[in-house]
C-alpha cells in the first residue's frame, strides 16, 4: 500500500508485496547459479568438442547474468521490508529497483532464445549429461519468464492509467476544485465498465438477457462504489483481515459468558426455544432437502450415489410433474432420500434457475400437518448475481409503520415464488387436498431470504403462516419489516457464520475497521501476513502486535489521502470510524437486518479432530445487533453450510431427548455431537 507506481499508472500491487515472490525467486535463482558453478567447473576442460565454445559462452554469460539477477532481487527484497504498510518511504526507491530487474528479462530472453537455438543444434556432439543440463536451464529460464508474464497479466489494473493522472494532478489535495471532481467521476464511471465487464466473462455462460443485464449493471455500480475510495491491494486487505481476526479473538476471550444470555429477547422462555428447536431440526431436513443430489451425496460421500441409483431411473414418470430439467430424477431421488416423503405427498417441484428466479418445492407434511414450501439457496452463477443485487426495494404493507423496504434481488426471487404460488394455483391445489394443514416456508441461505419475504407477502392471506429461515442474509428487511416479522419469521443462525452478517453498511464497517488496522500498526506487511498464517493454521494465542500511530497525530486520519500518502483516494464515511472503530453509519446505504426472531447456535466447546470431533453447542435467543459487525474467522464460511446448520439442530435435539435433567440457565441450551 498504496499500488505501486510503474510506467506511469498503478499496478495492483505495493513495493511491499515483493518480499515473499522475490525470496522465492531469489532461492531458485542462487540454486541455479549454484548449480551452473559447479556445471562449469566441473566441465572446465570438456568445451573442445564440436559446438563446445558455443555452449562454454552460453554457461559463462549465463553465470554472470544470474549473478547481476540475484544482486537486483535481493535489493527488491531488502527495500520491500522496510517500512510498514502505511509508511512507504524507506521504499521509495523500489520503482527503480523493479525497472532495473524488469532490464534484466530482455537479456535473459535473449539468451533463453539462443540457448534454445544451440541445445537443438545437431551439429553439437559435447557430452550428452552437458547437453541435457544446458536444455534443463533453458526450459527453466523459459518457464520463468512466463510465470512472470502471467504475473503482470494478474496485477494489471485496467484502471491503473486513470488513477495515476488522478493523483498526479490532486497533488494539491483539492477535492472539491471542479477539475478533481471531474477526474474522479471518470475513474467511478471507468470503475463501473471494469466490473461490468469482470462479471459478464465470469458469467459468460448464463445469457444476456434483459434480467442478467440488469443485473450486472447493478452489481458493478454496487462493487465500484465500495472499492472507488480506497487504495488499497489484495495483500493490504489480507493483513487488515487477520489483524482484525487476531483483535476480534482478544475481545472474544475478555467477553463475559453470560452476555448472550443477557440479550435474550423479553418473553421468550426456554421452553419457547425447545419447541422451536424441535421443529427448526426437522423443517432444516427439508431446506437442505431442496438443494438436491449435490448436497446430498456431499453429506454421504460413500453411500450417496448407490441410494440415488436406485431413485433416478424408476422415477422417470414424475418428470411431467418437474419443471427445469432434472432429466435423470437424481434432485427429486435425493429429494425423496432426504425428507422421507413419498412420491404422492409432493404438490409442486421446480428446477428452473435464473437471476431472480430459483428452484423450491411444495410438499405435504403429514408429521407437522403443514403444506411446506422449500426454497433453495445459492448454488449457481445465476443465485450469486441475484444474492449480489444488494440495492433496496420497496415491500409495501399497509399494516406496518415505518419504512418496508428490502433486499432488491431477494425480493424480485420472492416475487417470482408469489406469482408461481398464486397465479399458478400451486397452493390452492396444496389446500384443495389437505385444507386442514397450516402453511410452513422454509430455506438456506438466498433460499431463508427469499422465504422471509415470501411469508411477509403472503401473511394477510395465511394468518397462521409460520417462516424458518436458516442463515438468512444479513442485509434483508428494513426496521420496520423485521420487527413486524418476527410473530411468525424464525431465524437460525449457528456460529460467526459471515451470511447473516453480510450487509452494505456492516461491509462499510469491515472497510473501515481494515483501514484502521492497516494504518495504525507499525509492523512490516511480511511479518503480518507470516505471523497471520501461522495463527490461522496453528492456532495459539492472538499476537499483540503494536497499532500506535507511531507519534502521528490521529486528526490527519480525517484528511484525504492520496496516492504515497494514504490509502484513500477520496472522502468516505470509512474516515468516521479510522480513530474510534465504531461501526460505520454510512449514509449511501440504509441498515436492513435478518427476519424475525433470532436463535443463535454457538459451539460452546470442540475436542478431538475434523469429523471424529466432539463438539458442544450452545443455544440462545439473540437480538439483530449481535450481528451488526462481520467475525473473522477460519469457520465464517463453514458455520454457513446446511450440513453444518442441520447437525448441530439435531445434535441439541438428540442430546436434549437423552439427557431431560440437564439443567441449563433459562434459554440457553447445550450439548454435544460425537
Amino acid at each position: 500500500m498504496p499500488g505501486l507506481m510503474l510506467f506511469g499508472r498503478r499496478w495492483a500491487i505495493a513495493s511491499d508485496d515483493l518480499v515473499f515472490p522475490g525470496a522465492f525467486e531469489l532461492l531458485i535463482r542462487l540454486i541455479w547459479w549454484i548449480g551452473m558453478l559447479v556445471l562449469y567447473s566441473v566441465h572446465k576442460g570438456q568445451f573442445e568438442c564440436i559446438g563446445g565454445p558455443v555452449l562454454q559462452s552460453y554457461l559463462i554469460v549465463l553465470i554472470v547474468m544470474l549473478a547481476a539477477i540475484i544482486c537486483s532481487v535481493s535489493a527488491i527484497v531488502y527495500v520491500s521490508m522496510q517500512g510498514t504498510i502505511s509508511n512507504p518511504g524507506p521504499r521509495k526507491c523500489m520503482p527503480k529497483l523493479v525497472y532495473i530487474r524488469l532490464a534484466l528479462y530482455v537479456p535473459e530472453l535473449v539468451w533463453a532464445v539462443l540457448g534454445a537455438v544451440w541445445v537443438s543444434d545437431n551439429g553439437v556432439q559435447c557430452d550428452k549429461a552437458l547437453v541435457h543440463v544446458i536444455l534443463v536451464t533453458v526450459i527453466a529460464s523459459w518457464a520463468i519468464i512466463l510465470f512472470t508474464a502471467i504475473a503482470v497479466v494478474i496485477v494489471f489494473d485496467p484502471m491503473g492509467h486513470k488513477k495515476a493522472l488522478y493523483y498526479v494532478g490532486s497533488e494539491d489535495h483539492n477535492m472539491e476544485s471542479s477539475q478533481s471532481q471531474q477526474v474522479l467521476y471518470n475513474i467511478k464511471k471507468t470503475a463501473t465498465r471494469v466490473w461490468e465487464t469482470r462479471f459478464r466473462l465470469l458469467c459468460c455462460c448464463i445469457g444476456n438477457d434483459n434480467d442478467n443485464r440488469v443485473a450486472f449493471s447493478s452489481i458493478a455500480e454496487l462493487f465500484s462504489t465500495y472499492f472507488s475510495d480506497t487504495d488499497l491491494v489484495p495483500s493490504d486487505i489480507a493483513a487488515g483481515l487477520t489483524l482484525l481476526h487476531q483483535e476480534q479473538d482478544k475481545v472474544e476471550l475478555s467477553r463475559d459468558p453470560d452476555e448472550v444470555v443477557a440479550q435474550s429477547p423479553q418473553h421468550s422462555t426456554r421452553e419457547d426455544l425447545e419447541m422451536e428447536l424441535d421443529k427448526a431440526a426437522h423443517y432444516m431436513q427439508f431446506a437442505a432437502a431442496a438443494y438436491g443430489w449435490p448436497l446430498y451425496v456431499y453429506r454421504n460421500p460413500l453411500t450417496g450415489l448407490c441410494k440415488l441409483c436406485g431413485e433416478c431411473c424408476p422415477n422417470r414418470r414424475a418428470q411431467r410433474d418437474i419443471v427445469g430439467g432434472d432429466h435423470l430424477n437424481c434432485h427429486f431421488g435425493s429429494i425423496l432420500q432426504t425428507t422421507g416423503l413419498q412420491y404422492r405427498d409432493f404438490i409442486h417441484i421446480t428446477f428452473h434457475n435464473k437471476i431472480y428466479e430459483i428452484p423450491f418445492f411444495v410438499a405435504l407434511d403429514h408429521k407437522t400437518e403443514a403444506i411446506l414450501v422449500a426454497v433453495r439457496g445459492t448454488l449457481s452463477l445465476e443465485d450469486v448475481l441475484t444474492d449480489l443485487s444488494a440495492d433496496c426495494e420497496n415491500l409495501h404493507k399497509d399494516e406496518v409503520e415505518g419504512d418496508c423496504y428490502s433486499h432488491k434481488g431477494i425480493t424480485q426471487t420472492a416475487n417470482y415464488i408469489y406469482r408461481r404460488l398464486i397465479n399458478d394455483g400451486i397452493l390452492n391445489q396444496a389446500f384443495t387436498i389437505a385444507p386442514e394443514y397450516k402453511l410452513v416456508i422454509v430455506g438456506h441461505s438466498l433460499g431463508a431470504g427469499a422465504a422471509s419475504v415470501l411469508a411477509i407477502q403472503l401473511r394477510n392471506s395465511f394468518p397462521t403462516l409460520k417462516c424458518y429461515a436458516f442463515s438468512p442474509p444479513g442485509g434483508l428487511l428494513s426496521k420496520a419489516l423485521a420487527d413486524y416479522s418476527k410473530s411468525f419469521i424464525v431465524s437460525i443462525i449457528v456460529g460467526k457464520d459471515l451470511v447473516p452478517r453480510l450487509s452494505l453498511p456492516n461491509m462499510e464497517d469491515l472497510k473501515s475497521r481494515i483501514l484502521r488496522m492497516v494504518v495504525n500498526c507499525i509492523r512490516p506487511k511480511y511479518q503480518i501476513l507470516l505471523r497471520g498464517c501461522w495463527y490461522e493454521i496453528f492456532g495459539g494465542n492472538p499476537d499483540d502486535f503494536p497499532t500506535e500511530l507511531d507519534g502521528r497525530n490521529l486528526a490527519s486520519l480525517s484528511q484525504p489521502l492520496l496516492a504515497e500518502q494514504s490509502l484513500l483516494v477520496q472522502k468516505s464515511s470509512s474516515y468516521n470510524t479510522l480513530t474510534d472503530g465504531s461501526p460505520a453509519d454510512s449514509p449511501r446505504h440504509p441498515h436492513l437486518y435478518l427476519p424475525g426472531k433470532i436463535i443463535h447456535i454457538t459451539e460452546d466447546s470442540r475436542s478431538g479432530w475434523l469429523c471424529f470431533s466432539d463438539v458442544k453447542y450452545n443455544a440462545a435467543w439473540s437480538k439483530e445487533t449481535s450481528f451488526s459487525s462481520i467475525y473473522i474467522s477460519p469457520r465464517m464460511i463453514t458455520d454457513h453450510m446446511p450440513d453444518i446448520v442441520l447437525n448441530a439442530l439435531q445434535s441439541l435435539c438428540q442430546e436434549r431427548a437423552t439427557c431431560v435433567p440437564c439443567q441449563s440457565p433459562q434459554g440457553v441450551l447445550h450439548t454435544n455431537r460425537i
